[in-house]
């Protein structure tokens, strides 16, 4: 899927993207500026869910959306320095530790992880689309376009894992006052 999707990019970058580029208005700075910082943010907690789980599955799926945040975070940090806009502090890295020796009290669930990823994923897709809906340059545009079809296959792999190991959280049948019970 990944390089079907790099494909799609790569024509909508020679169709959509031989414009001028003026300066980014203050709502692509902004937005720029709040996705940097809520993916920098994102992998110290990527991090420290890795030092709590022991599960091969989860471990694979964190280490899938840290790589994708690292990703994007590197490429919109090159944007954001290449057109003046400036960077967020954000925190330190964790240190790598023994999921063993992380005490019970403290120890989040494989639940809680997965349930927490899904959530940040979930925001991290309206977010670039509120940024898309804002930008008037086309490269700006196709960046958040590819930041949230990025999020959004890796979304999807998240919640296929997470039905099968009945971690996904489902709202109750909604049945409308008056309708047959199935």
């Amino acid at each position: 899927m990944p390089n079907t999707l790099e494909a799609l990019f790569d024509y909508l970058k020679t169709r959509f993207d031989d414009e001028p580029k003026p300066r980014p208005h203050v709502g692509e700075a902004m937005g720029c500026w709040i996705y940097y910082t809520a993916i920098a943010e994102e992998i110290p907690i990527l991090e420290a869910a890795l030092n709590t789980t022991t599960d091969k599955d989860l471990v694979e799926l964190l280490n899938d959306t840290k790589k994708l945040a690292l990703h994007q975070m590197q490429t919109i940090e090159e944007f954001m320095l290449k057109e003046g806009i400036p960077l967020s502090d954000t925190s330190e890295k964790k240190p790598v530790s023994d999921p063993n020796s992380v005490p019970l009290g403290v120890k989040a669930t494989d639940s809680e992880i997965a349930n927490l990823i899904s959530a940040k994923i979930a925001t991290n897709i309206v977010m670039c689309a509120t940024n898309n809906s804002q930008s008037v340059r086309n490269d700006i545009g196709l960046m958040w376009i590819r930041f949230q079809s990025e999020k959004s296959v890796l979304g999807m792999e998240l919640k296929t894992k997470m039905k099968e190991r009945g971690w996904l959280k489902v709202p109750p049948a909604y049945i409308p006052p008056g309708a047959p019970a199935k």
